[in-house]
C-alpha cells in the first residue's frame, strides 16, 4: 500500500502511475522502485494549476535520520502535513532515500 506524500491519503494504481484518492497527486509507478532514475516524472494536480517536477534522481525535500522499516536504511526525506483536525498533531511522511519506501508517523 502506498500513501500520498502530500496529504497522506491512500494511492491507487492506474496504469503505470499511482494516484491519490484524496488530492489527485500523481506519480510514476517506477519512482519508488528506483528504476529509471533521472527519467521519472511527478505531476501534482490542483484545481487551478498543474505543477510538473522532473526528477533528476535527487529529491528537493529535507532529509532526516530515521530507520526505514523496510530496508533498514538510516536516512529518509520527510514532509510534515496537517492531515487531521487542527487540534491533533501533524503527520510526518517519510520517504526512504535508498529504497523509496513511504511510511508515516502521527
Amino acid at each position: 500500500m502506498r500513501f500520498c506524500p502530500i496529504c497522506g491519503g491512500m494511492m491507487k494504481k492506474q496504469g503505470n502511475k499511482y494516484v491519490c484518492i484524496n488530492c489527485g497527486y500523481e506519480e510514476d509507478a517506477s519512482i519508488r522502485t528506483g528504476s529509471d532514475k533521472g527519467k521519472s516524472r511527478i505531476v501534482m494536480r490542483a484545481t487551478d494549476r498543474d505543477l510538473v517536477i522532473v526528477d533528476s534522481g535527487e529529491k528537493m525535500l529535507p532529509k532526516t535520520e530515521v530507520k526505514c522499516p523496510k530496508c533498514g536504511n538510516r536516512e529518509a526525506y520527510y514532509i510534515v502535513r496537517q492531515t487531521r483536525s487542527a487540534d491533533e498533531p501533524e503527520t510526518v511522511i517519510y520517504i526512504c532515500t535508498k529504497c523509496g519506501y513511504t511510511w508515516r508517523e502521527y
